[in-house]
Order: structure tokens, then sequence, then C-alpha cells
């Protein structure tokens, strides 16, 4: 139903002494009118004009609904939610990007995406849903069964290393620790597994409540909400256990990068760049070492000197193993 305005009627003139029912019920069902505004227009009591459309069977609104609303048009398609979907999660577009695609308000589409229980993408640069994926079966051949190096799997694939291994790690596959030149230790790991089986990275999971979780996907299928970093938290892995950004990573879900934003922000100093994290040099010993001296250890002090603050900034490589 169309509402016309209310100064539509403007000219009409109440017949009699302005209380006709059928004058009464066109004003208020017509045109949308208020008894308020009714009365105003018959010159009487408004509780007059109320009962007077009562008495004619007119169905009153209740009070504080207001007044009459235009109908909308019909804006519900069944196929919404496929839709919504598909174009958030697929075509990677944003809330403004859909709205300006569907004509609704950027408000409308984040509730839809809510309502239609579509997980939201995380904030930041270094989105993890965004990460340069490898199926298993691919990797395994290229890796695994055919041997080659992390480096020569990416070029192969047209990603780095790096990117190599993380899928190595996130699918649980076994990834070599060594060179060419075999070194002393175990020649193959489970990095996540090894992980969770150092005694000093159990103790500060189970003191912080970080759950465990398994390998055996990508790190958004492994930790769909990641675990919140805490500065206890985060210094208790990378100094008292002697843990890499990586490793952080793939023990809370959060992405290296953040990791490392996160240790600026907070003032936790990072360790010279280069060689091998003190969990690696442990794990390849075959031992646990002294618990209590790893675990007493405290980050160095905060550096002043600008020469030396220049060489203790981190060269953007990170252990990966």
């Amino acid at each position: 139903m169309t509402v016309p305005s209310a100064d539509a009627c403007s000219s009409c003139v109440p017949p009699g002494d302005g209380l006709d029912p059928g004058w009464l019920a066109h004003l208020y069902l017509r045109h949308g009118l208020s008894t308020y505004q009714i009365a105003a227009r018959a010159g009487a009591d408004r509780q007059r004009v109320t009962r007077a459309l009562r008495k004619a069977g007119v169905p009153l609104r209740p009070r504080g609904a207001g007044r009459l609303r235009p109908e909308r048009r019909s804006g519900y398609q069944p196929d919404l939610p496929w839709l919504m979907r598909e174009l958030y999660q697929e075509a990677r577009l944003s809330s403004r990007e859909i709205a300006a695609v569907l004509g609704m308000p950027e408000r409308t589409v984040r509730d839809r995406l809510r309502r239609y229980d579509i997980r939201a993408r995380s904030r930041g640069r270094w989105n993890r849903e965004d990460r340069a994926k490898v199926p298993a079966s691919v990797l395994r051949l290229l890796y695994v069964e055919l041997g080659m190096t992390a480096a020569e799997a990416g070029q192969r694939l047209g990603m780095s290393g790096n990117t190599v291994l993380r899928n190595a790690h996130a699918l649980g596959l076994p990834v070599r620790s060594g060179g060419a030149v075999p070194l002393p230790g175990p020649s193959e790991i489970e990095l996540v597994s090894a992980l969770y089986a150092d005694p000093l990275i159990a103790v500060a999971l189970a003191a912080h409540d970080v759950p465990r979780v398994l390998p055996g996907g990508s790190l958004t299928e492994r930790f769909p909400e990641p675990v919140p970093l805490t500065t206890p938290l985060v210094k208790d892995l990378y100094w008292g256990c002697g843990v890499s950004l990586s490793h952080i990573e793939l023990l809370t879900g959060q992405p290296a990068e953040s990791i490392r934003g996160f240790l600026r922000r907070s003032g936790i100093p990072l360790r010279p760049p280069g060689g091998r994290t003190p969990f690696m040099r442990r794990w390849r010993s075959g031992g646990n070492g002294d618990a209590a001296r790893l675990s007493a250890r405290r980050p160095p002090r905060p550096v002043h000197d600008a020469r030396r603050a220049k060489r203790a900034e981190p060269s953007g490589k990170e252990d990966a193993q």
C-alpha cells in the first residue's frame, strides 16, 4: 500500500461536526494520520476521535508504533546467502564492495554476513586466509617422495621455500632438518609434534591455557580462532622456551609477522639474527637440557645506543624450522 503525504488531504473539509466515522477512518487508514493530527483537523478532542474510530470498528495502532510506513519492495532473495558467501569468501570482496554490488548499506551487509554464519576474515596486512596453499599430495610427491629441497619445490610451484616449509609443517609432513651434509641428531622431524613434546613448551602452554591442536591442515583450519597473544605468553615461549616466531605461529595460529609486531609493541627484544633457535639446538641434541637454566633466561636489556640498536634490528629472516 502506498501512503500519500499527510498534506494530500489538506483541502479536505470535515463534514458536519468533523466526527463523521467515514471521514475519520479515511484520514486514519488511507492517509496514515495520527489521532492527534485528526483531532487538530476536526477541531475536536483526541479522545472523542479515538472513541469514534473504535465505535466504527477501525483497528487502532498501538501507541508508540508511529505513522504508517510505505510498503517496501520485496528485497528478499532466496539465493542471497549463497551470493554473499561467493562474493565474500570466493571473490574476496570487502563489505563495502559487496554493498556497492548489491545496492544495500554496508552495515546491512555486515549484519547479513553474521546472520548467514559467514566467518569474517582476519584484519591486518598479513591475512592468514590469503596465504598460498599447496595440495598435500603435490607437496608429498615433490618434497617427501622425490626428495626435493624446499627451494627446489618452491621453484616448481612458484613460491618461496619458506612457504613450502610452512605448508609442510601445517600438513604434518616430516621436514628435513639437515642439509645436503648429514648433521648429528634426527634427520626428520614433525615440527608440530616436536614442539608439543618439548617439556618447557608443554609447561608454558599449560600455564597459559593454550590448547594443543594437532597438525593436519592449514593454519586457518587448525585455528579457526587464533589464540590471543599476551605479553607473558609470548615472552615465555620466545625467551623462556627459545622458540622462533614461526614456532609460535604453529602453536597459536597467529601469523609470524603479527607476532613480530606484537613483540615490537610490547617492548620485547628479538634475538640476534642467524643461527638456530635454542629450541632447535635443544631438540637436535636429543635431550631436554637443563630446564631450570633455560626457563630462567631473560631477554637482554633494552638497547639505548643508536648504533647498537641498529645492529640489533631484525634482518627480516627468522628461523623457519
